[in-house]
């Protein structure tokens, strides 16, 4: 099978200039193979005019065969810039007539992407090729903002402009602040989230030409989404919404709109600022998911931005996806409030009569640790005791982990925790609330649904979204009058 190895040269401004594909041969050295180059990203955008190295071309370098009815086809065989395969059946049902059926994507690629790598057997997961663990511990939030919408980590000049844009932006308009009068203060803020995000396309009516290039839409709702979220915190418990203060950084001004009061001074603890950043950092993209692939569904149909997003908020709702980690708090709360029993708690689990589920455990992608669990663990090491707090919840989520690792219940099913096991102890330690856990989810994941969406919509292969389906319904049948009926 072929291998590629990446040397590839292209604008910001433009296209994808040179790609070398290397195979081996039967004797183990390199040689060149033939292949068809049929995947390239072009017009990034305006930030910068560096020459960039690092994006990697699929190619088609081999085929393919599949007997249906007698009749032979050959499919193209697809492998990416980490060997990753795949059999492209594009052009199957206008030669065979049938189409493939895959309940839940499990076995389907949609698309092609440079933005995220994931190995769920190796436990990787890299951002434009930069490893998670590496991007949580040196970058800040908004750089890798950048790294995933832009593709390139920012210059420092580069990286100076899009903060003071991100800064310009911070505040929504004040006809949108009265919005929040008109929601209950039992309302939940992601359907708040929702129908603010959706509602500046309102505001910003040039935004509904959807173009990918526009780097305004993408600060705008970079900027303004701590301030829906921070605003819809406040109307919550009752307390007045907190203006942006641009004097501080990213995540020390989200802090700021959400916990300050006009009545003290407030000023953000470095150290929850710094949680709030990694935090932020390990949920920024996650490849093809539920809501980016809502998002990339939506924004298919040339819907704007906003409209896509917003789409991509509601995708993360769901308990399935974005409300993972509130259900983990919830399991671990009850082990608490029974006794505390964690050994008779995981047999349970293991008799499937019980109906006891393991939660944050297990994950549709990784069958091996997932990294973001790694770096979460060790931030609740590190965090409670600054803070001063002494959670017994931490407590038993480490012995229900000792005991996953080490059973071979568990460790045959590759149950190993996940980014949402820790995630709801930490956001729990620095005082967000539970109902508030998915919110802040997509915020960390708001650059990946930006990056995902501009580079579908610059795809010179984009199609609407329209999967097919096999009908099981009734076949032809004659109307009947309701007379005789």
């Amino acid at each position: 099978m072929a291998r590629i190895t990446r040397s590839v040269d292209f604008s910001l401004k433009g296209y994808l200039l040179q790609a070398y594909l290397i195979g081996r041969n039967a004797s183990g050295t390199d040689s060149p193979i033939k292949g068809e180059l049929i995947k390239f990203n072009k017009g990034l955008g305006s930030h910068g005019n560096r020459s960039k190295s690092g994006m990697v071309a699929a190619i088609m370098a081999d085929s393919a065969k599949l007997t249906l009815d007698g009749n032979e086809y050959e499919l193209p065989i697809v492998v990416g810039s980490e060997n990753e395969k795949a059999i492209d059946i594009g052009k199957l049902r206008a030669e065979s007539g049938y189409v493939t059926i895959d309940g839940g994507y499990k076995n389907t690629g949609a698309c092609y992407s440079s933005i995220t790598y994931l190995d769920g057997e190796q436990g990787i997961l890299r951002y434009r090729g930069y490893a998670i663990e590496d991007l949580a511990e040196k970058a800040e939030f908004l750089e890798v903002a950048y790294l995933i919408i832009y593709g390139t980590l920012p210059t420092p000049t580069e990286y100076d402009t899009f903060k003071k844009d991100i800064r310009r932006h911070s505040i929504i308009h004040e006809d949108m602040r009265h919005f929040f009068d008109g929601f209950p203060s039992s309302g939940h803020p992601m359907s708040i989230l929702s129908s603010m995000v959706c509602s500046l396309s309102a505001y910003y009516p040039d935004s509904l030409d959807a173009d990918p290039t526009d780097d305004l839409q993408i600060t705008r709702l970079l900027s303004k989404i701590r301030t829906i979220v921070a605003f819809g915190y406040k109307k919550s418990i009752g307390h007045p919404a907190m203006y942006p203060r641009n004097d501080l950084s990213y995540c020390g001004n989200f802090m700021h709109m959400m916990f300050a009061n006009p009545a003290e001074p407030y000023e953000p603890d470095p150290e929850i600022v710094k949680a709030i950043n990694t935090l932020l950092i390990l949920h920024a993209d996650h490849e093809q998911n539920c809501s980016t692939s809502t998002v990339r569904l939506v924004g298919s149909s040339n819907a704007n931005l906003y409209a896509a997003v917003s789409a991509g908020i509601l995708a993360l709702w769901g308990p399935l996806h974005g409300g993972a980690n509130q259900a983990v708090i919830e399991m671990l709360q009850e082990i608490q409030d029974s006794g505390g029993d964690y050994k008779g708690f995981m047999e349970k689990v293991k008799d499937k009569s019980s109906g006891v589920r393991l939660m944050g455990f297990g994950h549709r992608v990784y069958k091996n640790y997932d990294p973001r669990a790694k770096v979460l663990k060790a931030m609740a090491d590190k965090l409670l005791p600054h803070l001063k707090v002494e959670d017994p919840l931490l407590d038993i989520a480490k012995n229900l982990e000792a005991i996953a690792l080490e059973d071979p219940y568990f460790v045959q099913r590759n149950l190993y925790p996940n980014v949402d096991f820790y995630s709801g102890i930490v956001y729990r330690a620095l005082g967000i609330p539970v109902n508030m856990f998915t919110v802040m989810f997509a915020l960390g994941r708001l650059p990946g649904w930006i990056g995902q969406w501009r580079e579908m919509m610059q795809d010179p292969g984009r199609k609407i979204g329209r999967p097919r389906q096999i009908y099981t319904g009734e076949n032809a049948r004659a109307f009947v009058s309701l007379a005789d009926r």
